[in-house]
């Protein structure tokens, strides 16, 4: 491993993986630490998954709020929270990883949150992972429930190719990457902040997104 992918797997403000609460997560979602690093990503990506609910409402955004810890601890975050916890994971078992950000036409939205971000063009967040020499993104964001209640199908990952472009169930279609705004080593909280009150104000309220309201609840409705 080079210098600079070493660097990939240390511990960081947000990627906060020393942390008790990171390390219980990952200890509970992986077999074996020293097990191939391939094994370890997927197993790790499906515990993020499934294992931390998707929730968009209600949701923390303050520095606090965005470490790894903080969203282990709360079980629940939509994007921008579930791709630091598995970018923060996969370091704690030597994996380097990086935060990806971009904006996406995303289909799992009900029409109240539409109207809040304002359309269905959406800042998203995700994960790099350096598996086989090469990077893979990794996206452990919509859980296998969610997707059920929105006719969506759920994200794989084999660790070998991008897991990136959520599919529909029927009707063919997947979710489309618009924008890439580039990796990060960490989260980049004043970009993001930035970016999420310029493009989404009516989402946010304070330090943390509006509340009120369940996206699993909206998507038995729909």
């Amino acid at each position: 491993m080079t210098a600079d992918l070493n660097e990939l797997t240390r511990p960081t403000a947000f990627l906060d993986y020393e942390t008790d609460e990171v390390q219980a997560f990952v200890d509970h979602a992986v077999k074996d630490r020293s097990a191939d690093p391939t094994t370890n990503a997927i197993e790790l990506y499906y515990a993020v998954r499934d294992g931390i609910f998707y929730e968009v409402y209600d949701a923390d955004l303050s520095p606090e709020g965005l470490k790894a810890s903080s969203t282990v601890r709360a079980k629940s975050g939509f994007c921008l929270h579930k791709s630091a916890v598995y970018a923060a994971a996969v370091r704690a078992v030597g994996i380097p990883s990086r935060l990806v950000y971009g904006d996406v036409r995303n289909h799992l939205a009900s029409p109240r949150l539409i109207e809040h971000i304002g359309g269905d063009v959406f800042f998203h967040g995700l994960t790099q992972v350096h598996l086989n020499g090469k990077w893979v993104k990794a996206t452990p964001v919509f859980n296998k429930m969610l997707c059920k209640l929105y006719g969506m199908e759920a994200l794989e990952f084999d660790g070998l190719s991008d897991s990136l472009y959520h599919p529909y169930a029927e009707g063919g279609g997947s979710m489309e990457f618009l924008t890439d705004h580039g990796s990060f080593d960490d989260v980049p909280y004043d970009f993001v902040i930035a970016t999420m009150r310029a493009k989404h104000p009516k989402f946010l309220s304070g330090t943390g997104t509006v509340a009120g309201g369940s996206l699993a609840a909206e998507g038995t409705t729909r």
